[in-house]
């Protein structure tokens, strides 16, 4: 297969879980107020999966959406790329339950996990194999049923984190469509979040679930620091790649995990509010699934259309960090 030139987004696709776990609700459960958390993060609401519920049961909602929006069947898609850091099962692959699901029979299928930064690693993935002719169609896919993982008697955590998920069609194209992409790494950082349980180094037994081994952590102001300047530098290089400045964007979609940080990128690119992108108030961090909630919720809303230039920009667990430029 030759390579086939441009790369463009097809569609976009995003699914909610229907309930809602407000400040109020939560104030409840663990010792914090509403006035607390919105003024430190923003956030009032986040969507709660149901327990007999997982990752792959929103992401296959999300996918159906985004391939009847870009009018491909499910045997049309080469390759599926799930972006989760809370899969299913450890293996098999939720890309391959996902793909079971849609029956997307000639589909490869695969997982990356990448923390909050997983759906433009997975653009950027995606776009690399279109280009270089090893696939024609790709699914783009960011799954996270966080709460399954939160610690809901942690305060400084499990006010932060929702559920949810969204999926992009990726297909070759004869015009530009995703300008730029790159990605970025510093491991020396994880401890800093991370989930110490679940895998070979502390895999469960009673003690681990008995020291909630088993639920995220997260040093949340050494977070915030690295992660406003790597988002930061990250965009720069992403708008430099693509030719274009900030004056040329239509719609800035950062990661929703801070408004915070939010304000702080917004303020060192110089980019007025009406050009950001927030939804964190009603959906909280979805991780990988909060870059696509929002593009199609500003699809939706006529916010951005076709012909538009946007920037979106990612950190997290890793530490990673990715940002594209891309043309609808």
């Amino acid at each position: 297969m030759a390579g086939m030139g441009f790369v463009k987004i097809a569609s976009i696709g995003s699914y909610a879980p229907e309930k809602i776990l407000s400040n109020s609700d939560l104030e409840k459960i663990v010792e914090t107020s509403d006035e607390w958390i919105v003024s430190r993060t923003g956030i009032r609401e986040r969507r709660i999966l149901p327990e007999d519920e997982a990752s792959s049961d929103m992401a296959l909602r999300a996918a159906r959406e985004a391939l009847e929006a870009a009018g491909v069947s499910a045997g049309e898609v080469d390759v599926i790329v799930v972006a989760t850091v809370t899969p299913d099962y450890l293996f098999p692959s939720t890309g391959c339950v996902l793909q079971s699901k849609l029956g997307a029979k000639n589909a490869y299928a695969f997982d990356i996990l990448a923390g909050c930064s997983g759906f433009l690693y997975a653009l950027h993935i995606g776009r690399d194999m279109i280009e270089c002719g090893r696939a024609r169609t790709v699914l783009a896919v960011g799954a996270e049923s966080l709460s399954k993982i939160v610690d809901y008697e942690d305060r400084a955590t499990c006010v932060l984190f929702g559920d949810g998920a969204g999926a992009a069609v990726l297909r070759s194209s004869d015009s530009p469509g995703i300008l730029s992409s790159c990605m970025g790494s510093d491991g020396d950082n994880w401890n800093l979040l991370y989930m110490p349980g679940g895998g070979s180094r502390i895999p469960a037994t009673e003690q681990s679930v008995r020291e909630r081994s088993h639920f995220l952590k997260m040093e949340g102001n050494e977070v915030f620091k690295v992660a406003v300047k790597a988002m930061e530098v990250a965009s720069e290089e992403a708008l430099s790649l693509a030719g274009v400045t900030p004056a040329d964007i239509d719609l800035f979609i950062p990661h929703q995990a801070n408004l915070r940080i939010i304000e702080a990128i917004r303020k060192r690119m110089d980019m007025p509010e009406s050009k950001i992108s927030v939804n964190l108030d009603r959906y909280g961090n979805t991780s990988s699934a909060s870059i696509p909630l929002a593009l199609d919720e500003a699809l939706r809303e006529g916010r951005v259309g076709e012909g538009s230039t946007l920037l979106m920009a990612a950190f997290g667990a890793g530490f990673t960090w990715g940002s594209c430029v891309v043309r609808l």
